[in-house]
């Protein structure tokens, strides 16, 4: 049965309720069954540019109050989410369809990212140094950049959010937040936190519009928006960064992944589990961060599979706000029907199915948790962001082999290594191209790291001192005393 969420996150586009007028909303489903939950306002552009002149009015007073100022606000956040993390976890179950234990896992994540942030608000010192000639000094200050637009995607809405949001309140910048349509409840939530700690009206702004292109467009174009921080796929950050270029807005991109985890020949295949379990199934593989490619060296291959299918077979299915749940659904019936046919072609070309392979025979967007061995390199399955519960298995032979495989992608966020011999791990993470590489775990986040990919997974970084870098301009000042 469903329960209807009422929507009380309604409207922040300035910190407090619009004048009531009729507008068009957007439905929010329940991905366990297909009925809404509840509905969020249809932003138009015009609501979307009231946001921004939100946030420029909030500016001046939000930079001018002190780093230890914004850090208790912050500091007070995060207590907040804390205190609320029941409430929270079961609003992202619930949109999302990640099971309860996963989204109260999400919760604690998100919210360190208010208390790393609010340690780090007073942490943008700046730096004094003199020329290399001793003539002269260099004096180096961080300042806000301004109003920044952030877009976030279904994954993981309360994550996606904090990551965003706290390093750029920490810098002294006022936000506009586009959440994804599918899960908007959890980031109308969030600014609600934000307003009951003390973040000011015009700080928090978060605007959900079913014309994404459209409104972000428009407010990239607004001479006062000088940065945009952005997650999703690669190809809408091409679009993206394209638009940026007009005004020559600072950006930070992270995009897709295409994960490899390479399991060597002296790895102990019970860790290899447990870690594959978490870098594959966080969010039911719906992350860019998922394990997307398991290559594990021959002389393990039947081991790993035979393991892995257990685990994946007895894992319990159903709505994620089911506490017995350990898998539950896809966000919708599109991402089903990508991954059904990433399966069926896969097969086509040789792959076999282990477990899985098919939609339940329940309603709402299930995916049954699939293991593919004999996947030949090539193949789609391989080669695409799968996002989804599918763990395709790839045999190699030595070392270089699977390096180089591992590198054939345009895309390199992160990488999982597993290996007995840690000297042999890391200079294999050295040899990865990509931004993040975790040997012998298989959770790599951490709000005290900086998170981003190279290729084309990204620019920047999020998390760690690096990400409130992203909200300032260092500005040199010359001088002589």
């Amino acid at each position: 049965m469903t329960t209807t969420i009422p929507s009380p996150y309604s409207d922040l586009i300035i910190g407090t309720a619009p004048p009531n007028r009729r507008r068009d909303t957007i439905d929010v489903f329940d991905p366990s069954c297909g009925k809404p939950l509840s509905s969020v306002p249809d932003a138009t552009v015009d609501d979307a540019l009231a946001a921004v002149d939100a946030a420029a009015l909030a500016f001046e007073s939000w930079r001018a109050r002190s780093p230890r100022e914004r850090a208790e606000v912050l500091q007070r956040c995060w207590e907040l989410m804390n205190e609320r993390k029941d409430e929270i976890a079961t609003l992202i179950s619930s949109e999302n369809g990640k099971t309860l234990s996963d989204a109260l896992g999400e919760v604690a994540y998100a919210a360190e990212f208010f208390r790393w942030y609010a340690e780090e608000a007073v942490r943008a010192t700046g730096q004094l140094g003199s020329s290399p000639n001793g003539a002269n000094q260099i004096l180096v200050s961080y300042e806000p950049i301004g109003v920044a637009v952030l877009v976030t995607p279904w994954n993981f809405p309360a994550a996606m959010a904090t990551r965003k949001i706290a390093p750029a309140l920490a810098a002294g910048c006022p936000v506009v937040l586009k959440p994804a349509s599918e899960t908007p409840l959890t980031s109308y939530l969030i600014a609600r936190i934000c307003a009951e700690a003390g973040v000011p009206d015009g700080v928090v702004n978060v605007v959900t519009t079913s014309r994404s292109g459209e409104v972000v467009r428009a407010m990239l174009h607004d001479p006062r928006v000088r940065a945009l921080s952005f997650t999703g796929s690669t190809e809408v950050g091409r679009a993206l960064l394209h638009e940026a270029a007009d005004t020559v807005l600072k950006t930070s991109m992270e995009l897709g992944g295409n994960a490899p985890f390479i399991v060597l020949d002296d790895a102990v295949p019970d860790e290899v589990i447990d870690g594959l379990m978490i870098a594959k199934m966080r969010n039911g593989g719906q992350a860019c961060t998922a394990a997307n490619r398991i290559y594990v060296h021959r002389s393990l291959v039947e081991k790993i599979s035979r393991l892995l299918a257990d685990r994946f077979s007895a894992l319990t299915i159903g709505p994620g706000t089911d506490p017995a749940t350990e898998c539950g659904p896809l966000i919708n019936d599109r991402a089903v029907d990508k991954i059904d046919s990433l399966v069926e072609s896969a097969v086509a070309a040789g792959a076999r199915i282990l477990t899985g392979g098919e939609r339940p025979p329940r309603e709402g967007s299930f995916y049954a948790p699939t293991v593919l061995v004999d996947v030949p390199p090539k193949a789609d399955i391989v080669r695409e962001e799968i996002f989804g519960p599918i763990a395709s298995i790839i045999a190699f032979d030595s070392d270089d082999e699977v390096i180089r495989a591992a590198n054939d992608t345009h895309l390199g966020l992160a990488a999982y290594v597993y290996t007995a011999d840690l000297r042999r791990g890391l200079r294999m993470a050295g040899e990865l191209e990509a931004g993040m590489v975790a040997v012998n775990r298989g959770l790599l986040s951490d709000p005290a790291a900086p998170f981003g990919g190279v290729k084309e997974s990204g620019l920047g970084r999020e998390g760690g001192t690096e990400g409130m870098l992203e909200f300032m301009e260092s500005k040199y000042i010359a001088t002589s005393w």
